[in-house]
């Protein structure tokens, strides 16, 4: 039996100095601490919650369905009872309910991989990874919970390593020296990780060196080994994106990418802007709008087979000095957003419409603001055709395809015709396509939609490793646990059975076999728990080769938009 875990007494130690630093900064009291498995969370929560931190935790996992989170969320839900800010998916709402309890009443969030990924957590500034995962993608991703928009501090990161692991001490030299990922704000984390893909390969030969070496001799040679195999790989991606940027961008946008945010307000992301021109194209004649505080007030419907109610909406941009948490919001105010119903019905009206083939001539010296990428084709004219593309295999994907091409035979690279419809622009004349421009669109649009199914299937390759790992991990662990118990209580039982022979009266001899048959009881629900893991574990991998199976009969759709002529002036 384990008497002092000092792992989480250092756990401690790193909590208490990172708060004091914390205090003396002003930020928040709050940490965020990561383990790779939910039987660490459960643990690493009682202790803290025994020791220091009563009523101060809460747990963020893939189910939260613990006792704490299933009230935390029937109190959110009573809470925000009948406003938009439910969103009607379970899931979602439980994880918003423990990120808002994170946010303003505790102290501490214990969370597995399941945070890594599309939570919001700026009002945090301090990351402890407990368990140190070798895939540098996925510490780039718990990092950015914390390190993004919003976010007034720079981000602490505390990782434990255990420094008499000689193999342990090599991954984190890897991890901090090769791929840069504790270097600051604007580290070079972002191009030094694109060269490795998606950092499964990178996790497995880690694997393969702790499977494999056992002398501190050999573990030096085999992580040498690796870095020299990655230095050309990462130089090289590094050389290319500095390149790029030297050579593409001019001064003016090179300055600007030191964004001043003291010049920052009332901004949409590009998302929010394009639902807000789309706002003001269907309703212009149901609304008058004000683009200074991204609100309008509805006089009409402009629907009439649903009831939207008129009167007052606002979007929550970003105000100067303010998180959009911050925002008051009058009660008689709609809170507009895309999944508001008025803003899924304009979306509805906006598909429906019929997009005959026009010309189209964007005014680029009319635009607000100019976009640097289109200045070689001002004066030039050309055809464009856009095309939904959905992919139905392990999940639902949606693309949209952009074939471009100049009058001179010149195609424009996806990315840059997308730019056009930033540029202010007029519809025109109603046009017809001859033979050999539609054969030249068809044949752009097919190769890179013969590029997008490729992607998905390599990257459904790689999630199926992913997931196959993950449960092979999980079983190394659950079976090495629960032998271990196995083995405890044998060598319990073993060492009883000698005691009780020892004994002189009948009595305590007795007794003593009803402690022995209690703990051979304990013995045998161990046994069929290991069992029933086993078969809980062959199911799931039977679930996903299903999965993996209706995912390999991929069913493609592919759907003209509109086709257009374009002119730049």
């Amino acid at each position: 039996v384990i008497k002092k875990n000092s792992k989480a007494d250092h756990l401690f130690i790193a909590l208490d100095k990172a708060f004091e630093q914390l205090q003396l900064l002003g930020a928040n009291q709050k940490a965020l601490i990561f383990t790779e498995s939910k039987r660490t969370q459960e643990y690493l929560y009682n202790l803290l919650t025994e020791k220091k931190y009563k009523d101060q935790v809460v747990l963020f996992n893939g189910t939260n369905n613990d006792p704490q989170s299933t009230r935390i969320y029937n109190q959110w839900l009573e809470m925000h009872k009948g406003t938009d800010k439910i969103s009607g998916s379970p899931t979602a709402d439980k994880r918003s309910a423990i990120v808002d309890y994170f946010r303003d009443n505790a102290t501490i969030m214990i969370a597995t991989e399941a945070a890594s990924e599309g939570v919001n957590l700026q009002f945090c500034s301090l990351v402890l990874n407990y368990d140190m995962p070798w895939n540098p993608q996925r510490i780039e991703q718990r990092i950015g919970r914390c390190h993004r928009y919003g976010q007034k501090f720079d981000v602490v990161v505390v990782n434990f390593v255990n420094i008499r692991n000689q193999a342990d001490v090599r991954v984190y030299e890897l991890l901090e020296q090769k791929f840069r990922l504790f270097d600051g704000v604007f580290g070079a984390s972002d191009e030094v990780l694109g060269a490795i893909g998606n950092g499964v390969d990178f996790e497995k030969r880690i694997a393969q060196i702790y499977q494999e070496c056992r002398t501190t001799e050999e573990i030096q040679s085999a992580f040498d080994d690796l870095q020299e195999e990655l230095k050309p790989t990462i130089s090289e991606k590094l050389q290319s994106v500095r390149s790029t940027l030297l050579e593409n961008f001019d001064e003016e946008v090179r300055e600007k990418l030191r964004v001043n945010y003291d010049k920052t307000k009332s901004y949409l992301n590009t998302f929010e802007q394009k639902l807000w021109k789309l706002t003001k194209y269907v309703l212009k004649d149901f609304a008058f709008f004000n683009d200074n505080e991204f609100s309008f007030n509805l006089h009409g419907n402009p629907f009439h087979d649903v009831t939207i109610h008129p009167g007052s909406y606002k979007m929550l941009c970003t105000e100067e000095g303010k998180k959009k948490s911050d925002i008051i919001v009058p009660d008689d105010t709609n809170i507009y957003r895309v999944g508001h119903k008025l803003a899924q019905h304009i979306l509805q009206k906006c598909k429906s419409l019929p997009t005959p083939v026009r010309l189209v001539e964007f005014n680029y010296t009319d635009t607000p603001t100019l976009i640097s990428s289109l200045n070689g084709l001002i004066g030039n004219s050309g055809w464009l055709r856009v095309e939904q593309l959905s992919i139905d295999s392990f999940e639902n994907e949606d693309y949209l395809l952009l074939s471009c091409i100049t009058d001179e035979g010149a195609e424009i690279e996806p990315e840059i015709a997308q730019r056009l419809f930033s540029l202010r622009a007029e519809e025109k004349d109603l046009l017809y396509l001859v033979p050999e421009t539609e054969s030249r669109l068809s044949k752009s649009i097919a190769r890179y939609r013969q590029e997008i199914v490729t992607t998905n299937a390599l990257r459904n390759r790689d999630f199926f490793d992913i997931e196959m790992d993950k449960l092979d991990q999980w079983a190394d662990d659950m079976k090495i646990s629960l032998e271990k118990e196995i083995k405890d209580l044998d060598a319990e039982i073993k060492l009883r059975r000698a005691e009780a022979k020892k004994m002189l009266s009948l009595e305590s001899k007795v007794a003593a076999q009803r402690e022995i048959k209690k703990l051979e009881k304990g013995r045998n629900e161990k046994r069929q728990s290991l069992f029933a893991s086993q078969d809980e574990i062959d199911e799931r991998k039977e679930n996903l080769l299903t999965d993996i199976e209706k995912m390999l009969n991929q069913k493609i759709k592919q759907e003209e938009l509109f086709t257009i002529r374009w002119t730049i002036i």
